[in-house]
């Protein structure tokens, strides 16, 4: 089967649609890191991602019969674009089932290629299992994502452009990873003409099922994953992905929110073009790798995968990319109530610019205050909290806590005496009309919302905070209503920050 890789992907027909993407230097972040980055730029196919590469060797390959019935795929993104653009090239039909929540750009995206777009179900799984029901109506040939010979030898011709374009010295590649094809067809690639060469897979923290898939040695699959890197939201990877993964592959990286959003920023300020989260995937796992090891001097590219960006996602991206980056600090301060606090608070933050204050009186002893402050490093935010923490200033690091970072910046209150019982939970709800009113139909409607705040960030989803009276009787009926809604949570009931603020 090795052997039989190498051959397919040397022999993939891509170049009909595809284009050999160029290999950029990223100065200005070479410079800071002090290790030379290369970005290999499959933004910049004719439909802003490398699914074009997959899918038009999937459908090119196709017997002719085949491809006079017409395909059929799954998918609420780049594939869904990629295999509508190979259908147009082959002059054939092309059907692609997206779930209901995908936004209006993407449907209007695949029709605009030619592509038949049917919207069905809440979930990609819902989508797919629609699309297998049609394509066996029909007689249609599926064209899957990931998990798929053709599909992933079409991904390795990224591989094959990089040896051709960089003969020379490379520590390491690092690629993004959502079902797997991109990295399975790049490493059988490269690690059978250049073993030396490292081959990390990167993940998001909250959609990392090849990454444990990769620990456990089997494939693992997740109940819920994360949907800000949409691109790359899959619960289950493949299974010929995961075995030429678990091969070739060197090592699998996880990164979080706030590092994808720094990323994102790297590659606007070196290349002036805006990637999509799993665009920047890689990016973000190449800064997360060299700075844990320690590596100077080193050669590393990074696979700058797609740029099919929702505009208005971009606040969320300035937001927090630089707490990603280490160059914001928040904190949560306790102060005495007395006369004088205020003023010494602020002289001890220094001339340092704060980026965010809220203040809001809690008691007749103290009061609580939440604090952004720009930092120059990780280290720096440890010393200035130790710096309060000394003169009596009760401080806790909030800088990785994503209820702060998401809701309390913008609700800083105090704690009502009516809240009885309040369970405070974080959910993700697709952004489309219904999705509340389903969370309240499904709700038992003696439960009480007692706080309740979402802020729109341009993505597919929304982050929704939510408080809700739970009498103690009633705790077992409340773990059966989250199983049930089917909108990813998480409890935080217990957040510290939730005590001291809401």
């Amino acid at each position: 089967m090795s052997t039989d890789y190498l051959k397919r992907i040397l022999t993939s027909r891509v170049y009909d649609v595809a284009i050999e993407t160029s290999l950029e230097p990223a100065n200005l972040l070479s410079q800071r890191i002090q290790n030379t980055v290369l970005l290999k730029r499959e933004d910049t196919q004719p439909v802003f991602s490398f699914k074009i590469r997959g899918a038009y060797n999937k459908m090119a390959n196709l017997p002719a019969d085949a491809l006079k019935r017409g395909v059929i795929a799954a998918s609420a993104g780049n594939h869904a674009q990629g295999v509508a653009m190979s259908a147009r090239q082959l002059g054939c039909r092309a059907v692609i089932v997206m779930p209901t929540s995908t936004p209006a750009v993407k449907v209007e995206a695949v029709k605009r290629l030619g592509g038949e777009a049917v919207l069905h179900g809440d979930s990609y799984s819902d989508a797919y299992d629609f699309a297998c029901t049609l394509q066996k109506k029909e007689k249609l040939t599926f064209v899957h994502p990931f998990d798929d010979p053709d599909v992933i030898a079409g991904q390795g011709t990224v591989a094959m452009e990089i040896l051709h374009q960089h003969p020379g010295k490379l520590d390491a590649v690092f690629v993004p990873i959502g079902g797997g094809g991109l990295l399975a067809g790049i490493a059988a690639y490269i690690k059978q003409l250049r073993p030396d060469v490292a081959i990390i897979g990167v993940q998001t923290e909250d959609s990392d099922a090849m990454a444990r898939s990769f620990r456990a040695g089997r494939r693992v699959h997740l109940n819920d994953v994360g949907l800000f890197s949409d691109g790359t939201a899959v619960k289950q990877v493949g299974s010929e992905t995961f075995r030429l993964i678990h091969k070739y592959t060197d090592d699998i990286i996880t990164v979080n929110t706030d590092e994808l959003c720094a990323a994102i920023k790297d590659v606007f300020q070196d290349t002036r073009n805006v990637v999509e989260p799993a665009g920047a995937l890689g990016l973000a796992g190449a800064k997360r790798y060299v700075a844990e090891h320690g590596w100077k001097n080193k050669t590393v590219i990074a696979i700058t995968s797609g740029a099919n960006m929702n505009f208005d996602r971009l606040r969320f991206v300035a937001e927090r990319a630089d707490v990603g980056e280490a160059k914001e600090a928040i904190f949560a301060v306790t102060m005495p109530e007395e006369r004088g606090s205020f003023r010494q608070l602020c002289t001890l933050l220094g001339d340092r610019s704060v980026t965010e204050f809220n203040y809001r009186i809690s008691d007749a002893q103290k009061a609580h205050v939440f604090v952004g402050i720009q930092i120059n490093s990780l280290a720096e935010a440890e010393k200035l909290a130790n710096t309060l923490r000394r003169k009596k200033f009760e401080t806790l690091d909030l800088s990785q806590d994503d209820l702060a970072k998401s809701h309390l910046r913008y609700m800083v209150g105090g704690h009502s005496p009516l809240a009885g019982n309040e369970e405070l939970y974080r959910f993700e709800f697709p952004e489309r009309p219904g999705a509340l009113m389903r969370f309240l139909d499904t709700m038992n409607p003696e439960w009480n919302i007692s706080l309740f705040h979402y802020r729109n960030q341009g993505s597919d989803y929304g982050r929704v905070l939510i408080g809700i009276q739970v009498p103690p009787a009633d705790k077992k009926a409340f773990k059966v209503f989250l199983s049930q809604i089917g909108y990813p949570y998480e409890n935080e009931s217990k957040n510290p920050a939730y005590k001291l603020f809401l």
